[in-house]
């Protein structure tokens, strides 16, 4: 004989969905509702009973009610390549009118007296962890602007990008690098001044003299020709901590 069909209303019908992380506890709800004008018995019943806690697990639903019965996941090691095969079956049967041991009743039950309902379960995932998503979001956008409008960028914001001590020695180094420009323009003036005294005196200076003077210029090109190539080196090492 087949069974009758399930009086209870469940909510949701046929899945069970558990979202994760399943590194904690996940928990979710089936509402059960009793539309007859009699008290109905129920169980739930689970193919995986050491994966999951239910409660309540059984009891009496009164004509007219409902219960929310919460399933629990245990944590577990989540493979997305793995289907969940866990089902769910909620039991029940229409209460005697004179019932005082309900466990009594379920073992004198009939066959052709229960009813039951079959769900599946449902293992699902956050699409991509969407916090880590809007982070990366973020920073692209930031990377963005940073790269269109560098030039005009403030000094408090450029700054915020980059360790207080890689600041400061950036600084110090141009300072240090202005610095040393100034000496050599005002070294490289004096040059310039000299040089007409020297044209005037040639007649009069013996010929190591002229080969001192270029000697002297030649290691002032060289100096200029290192603090420019400082400078570009400099200028790249900025370039990239801003980027």
């Amino acid at each position: 004989m087949a069974r009758p069909e399930q009086v209870l209303l469940l909510e949701p019908q046929h899945e069970l969905k558990f979202r994760g992380p399943f590194s904690d506890v996940v928990t979710t709800n089936l509402k059960l509702s009793n539309p007859t004008d009699r008290n109905v018995c129920f169980k739930v019943k689970t193919t995986a009973p050491r994966r999951y806690c239910v409660r309540p697990n059984s009891g009496i639903i009164d004509a007219g009610t409902s219960i929310n019965v919460s399933v629990m996941l245990q944590p577990f090691d989540y493979d997305p390549n793995e289907k969940s095969k866990h089902k769910f079956m909620v039991q029940s049967m229409l209460a005697p009118p004179d019932m005082t041991d309900m466990e009594g009743v379920w073992k004198e039950a009939k066959p052709e007296e229960l009813m039951d309902s079959k769900l599946r379960c449902v293992f699902e995932m956050p699409v991509e962890n969407e916090k880590t998503h809007d982070m990366e979001s973020n920073k692209m956008v930031s990377s963005s602007l940073l790269k269109s409008d560098s030039s005009a960028l403030p000094m408090k914001s450029l700054t915020s990008t980059l360790d207080d001590g890689e600041v400061k020695k950036i600084m110090e180094e141009c300072k240090r690098l202005q610095m040393e420009a100034q000496r050599l323009r005002e070294e490289n003036k004096q040059i310039r001044e000299d040089d007409g005294l020297r044209m005037r005196k040639s007649n009069m200076v013996s010929s190591q003299h002229p080969s001192v003077g270029m000697k002297k210029e030649e290691g002032l090109s060289a100096r200029m020709v290192a603090l420019i190539v400082l400078f570009f080196v400099v200028g790249v090492i900025v370039g990239k901590l801003v980027l």
